[in-house]
Parts: structure tokens; sequence; C-alpha cells
């Protein structure tokens, strides 16, 4: 595996743990204000995701294979 695909999939994984953090926020009994950030932050980071979910199966497809 190249060294980008490792690094684009080690920056997913870290940003889905930060997701998850916002998620048991949004689950947690109601504050509106903590609530209104956390799902903020929380469609702000899964936008990122989905960037990077694109850019690693663009690297899937452009790497050669072994």
């Amino acid at each position: 595996m190249s060294e980008r695909l490792e690094t684009l999939k080690q920056a997913r994984q870290r940003m889905v743990e930060d997701r998850d953090a916002h998620a048991k926020v949004l689950a947690a009994p109601f504050d509106r204000d903590k609530a209104e950030r956390a799902r903020s932050k929380f469609i702000e980071i899964q936008a990122l995701i989905d960037a990077l979910d694109r850019a690693i199966t663009g690297e899937d497809v452009t790497s050669p294979k072994s």
C-alpha cells in the first residue's frame, strides 16, 4: 500500500473518531447550545470523511496493483 493511501486511511480513521465524539453529544440528554455545536461539527466532519473516502477510492483506482 502506498504511503499516500495509508495516510488517507489514517486521516479518515481519526476523523471517524472525532465524529463519534460529536455523535455522543447529540445522543446525550438535550442541551441546546452543546447540541447545536455538535451538530455543526458532525456535519463538517462527515463532509470531510466523504471527501477522504473519495480520495481513498481514487488512490485505489490509480495505484498499481501488485
